[in-house]
């Protein structure tokens, strides 16, 4: 049994990290605009908040630190759709788990699809007290969580203390405008599309209290706004005789052979 830190990444998303080639690296002049920063993250979150559906893959890695101080990373990909003001369905597939989440504006789903089962309570409401919910109440946050609410804006630069125009970067073959981010507990960078979809393509959540400062990671790809979709994309339909099980059954997203540290 390998036993983990607690991570503790604010109200963000999960936890994560891998740093490929580290160099002190000082912004200034041009690439430290920090009204830009701002601006750009800004325009971001008003075009996220004015689609009225919204999907996208995504490929995250989680990490975590042993208590021998070694970082391991856990990586998954998966699916997001969401149709505003409450509707939103989410995958995530890894190594050692297959987990389906569905949202139809009253009632919420997670189904384990590696292990066929599922869990319901009620959460009526909209998307945003959904996130919260899951965040909060159930430890559970969706990929991307920033993106998906209304106010993503102010959600984001919550606490933040310092801010930094990165430059120009490509991700996926997108080029992107790059912004780096301190809070008092995290440092978070992200990668915005340029153009007239400014939509989040990278983001980097890298907590402070916790040693080496594990990161984690969400890269998104095939971005699509609009289309048709219909109630029973967000209706689970117990296709193959799931086992049903109480919310508090639910267990940690990760590996058997890990546990949670007190911490």
């Amino acid at each position: 049994m390998i036993d983990v830190r607690n991570l503790n990444f604010r109200r963000f998303a999960l936890t994560s990290v891998a740093m490929l080639g580290i160099a002190a690296l000082s912004p200034s002049g041009a690439y430290a605009d920090e009204a830009f920063a701002k601006e750009s993250l800004k325009k971001m979150s008003d075009y996220l908040a004015s689609q009225q559906v919204i999907s996208f893959d995504y490929d995250s890695n989680l990490e975590v630190v042993t208590k021998e101080d070694q970082r391991i990373g856990f990586s998954s990909s998966g699916t997001v759709i969401l149709s505003r003001p409450d509707k939103l369905r989410a995958t995530r597939v890894g190594g050692f788990v297959d987990v389906e989440m569905m949202f139809d504006g009253k009632m919420l789903t997670l189904s384990g699809k590696n292990k066929n089962l599922y869990t319901q309570v009620e959460e009526p409401g909209s998307i945003d007290r959904l996130v919260d919910e899951l965040r909060y109440k159930y430890g559970r946050p969706l990929p991307g969580a920033d993106f998906l609410i209304s106010n993503s804006y102010e959600e984001l630069m919550s606490d933040v203390t310092d801010v930094k125009d990165i430059g120009s970067g490509v991700v996926g073959g997108v080029e992107c405008n790059t912004f780096a981010f301190r809070t008092e507990k995290v440092d978070w960078q992200i990668w915005i599309a340029q153009g007239e979809q400014p939509y989040p393509c990278r983001y980097v959540i890298s907590t402070k209290d916790v040693k080496l400062s594990p990161q984690y990671v969400i890269q998104v790809r095939n971005w699509q706004t609009g289309g048709a979709v219909s109630d029973a994309d967000f209706t689970f339909s117990n296709s193959t005789n799931a086992t049903k099980i109480e919310p508090g059954e639910l267990r940690e997203n990760l590996p058997d052979n890990f546990k949670m540290g007190e911490k």
